[in-house]
């Protein structure tokens, strides 16, 4: 298997993960954000598909799901939405998936390293920051359920972990 087919597979395999986390949750602004999450990773496969091909320059637009995503954390927060959260299941189920966003990091980075064509190197480095972003997005929302009360975090939070990136 080539490194085109390896991240297809990678992407699609992402989508499907958090396609069905958002099936999962009982909150909307979770499910909202894991579908955000999916919807990016099918984005991540169409560029990849798009440099296998070689019939173009793919360009990855500006991602703005760091920003989204604040914004349904602060919806959430104003509307008192309530979650009901199997921790347990939850924490694990979001550990797994901060697990593929790592790996699927350190995969785009090490090929844009690798990469001899410079178009192809600066999009698996944007690949690679916007897994970065993901992992972020997910180190929070795990952050989130792993506390005594998540709905009281939504109260309290400053929102660094987002802005930071």
């Amino acid at each position: 298997m080539d490194i085109y087919q390896f991240a297809m597979q990678m992407e699609k395999d992402g989508e499907n993960y958090y396609r069905q986390l958002a099936k999962e949750v009982t909150g909307s602004g979770l499910a909202k954000i894991f579908t955000m999450l999916a919807d990016e990773e099918v984005r991540h496969y169409q560029v990849v598909e798009e440099l296998r091909r070689r019939e173009s320059k793919p360009q990855l637009g500006d991602a703005t799901i760091l920003k989204d995503v604040k914004n349904v954390f602060s919806a959430m927060r104003d509307e008192k939405e309530q979650l009901f959260v199997d921790t347990t299941a939850a924490s694990n189920s979001y550990r797994k998936a901060c697990t593929i966003e790592a790996d699927s990091e350190k995969f785009y980075r090490e090929n844009a390293a690798q990469a001899t064509d410079s178009h192809e190197q600066k999009v698996f480095a944007r690949l690679a920051q916007e897994e970065a972003n993901h992992l972020r997005i997910m180190e929070t929302i795990l952050e989130f359920v792993s506390r005594p009360e998540p709905g009281n975090w939504l109260e309290d939070a400053e929102w660094v972990h987002l802005d930071q990136y």
